[in-house]
Order: structure tokens, then sequence, then C-alpha cells
């Protein structure tokens, strides 16, 4: 696959990662077509096997947001500058730790971005414990899934 062909399948991906954080948009599915994309026109074992395990992962991913209390946003400063927040502090927790950094990245992007708001220590926590209860827990698990999607394609472009 040409570079320019691997730069937009890498613009998709991202474009997935985004959309997980946008309500409505259908992150998971953008991430797993882009992934679909490359495997068609690279046609090799490794490529191959990335999409049937990611395919596999992203359907567990799924089924358990299924099994996740349902979302309730209503009364709750979700706003997208939290989603901004939380996404980009999952993506740098994902890369300065790899894999699990993303956990710990995600919770502190919602709680600097409620500590910005509200100033306070105290009720900064408690309303990023509010968010994760009622939406974080579900996002934070299809980002997760997301996230290992991607971070398993760029090792495999960086190993052809």
């Amino acid at each position: 696959m040409d570079v320019p062909q691997l730069l937009l399948v890498g613009l998709v991906l991202l474009f997935g990662l985004v959309g997980v954080l946008v309500p409505g948009v259908p992150g998971t599915l953008l991430v797993w077509a882009g992934l679909l994309w490359w495997a068609l026109h690279e046609r090799s074992v490794l490529s191959w096997t990335l999409l049937v395990a990611a395919t596999a992962l992203l359907l567990v991913v799924q089924v358990v947001k299924w099994q996740l209390p349902p979302r309730r946003p209503h009364g709750l400063p979700a706003t997208p500058r939290t989603a901004v927040f939380a996404g980009a502090g999952a993506l740098l927790g994902f890369v300065l730790v790899p894999v699990v950094g993303a956990v710990p990245g995600f919770v502190g992007g919602i709680y600097l971005c409620e500590r910005l708001r509200l100033g306070g220590h105290g009720e900064a926590w408690a309303s990023t414990r509010a968010l994760m209860r009622a939406v974080g827990t579900s996002v934070l698990v299809e980002l997760f899934g997301c996230l290992l999607v991607v971070g398993a394609w760029v090792g495999a472009v960086a190993a052809e």
C-alpha cells in the first residue's frame, strides 16, 4: 500500500477515534472499516490476522457496552469540551504508558476539564465521578477497544 493511501486509512482510523467521543457517530464502525480497507489492499497474513482479531475485540466491546448501565447524561455537564479533554487524555495516556495509560488518561482528562470549569478539587472530583458513572464508563470501554485496534495497526504498519 502506498503512503497516500496509508495516510487516508490513518485518517479514517483517527475519525473513528474521534467518533467514539461524539454521540451518534459510529466510531467503532469507522475504525473497523479503516482496518478492513487496509487489509483488503495489503493482503498479507498479518493484515488478515489483525482484521480478524480486531473484529473479535470490537464485537466483545459492543457486548460489554450493552451489559453496562444505560447512559444518563441529562443534567450533567457533559460538554464537547469534556469529550475533547477526555479523548486527549486517553490518547496521551495510551502513548505515554502503552495500553493501560488510556484509562487514567481518560479520567484525568475529565478531571482537568472539570477542575478548570469548577475551580476546586472537591467539586471537580465529584463531577468527574458523576460523569464517569453516567456516560464515561461506556465511552471509555469503546475508546479503549478502538485505541487497541489503532495501536495494533500502527505496529503492523511499522513492522512491514
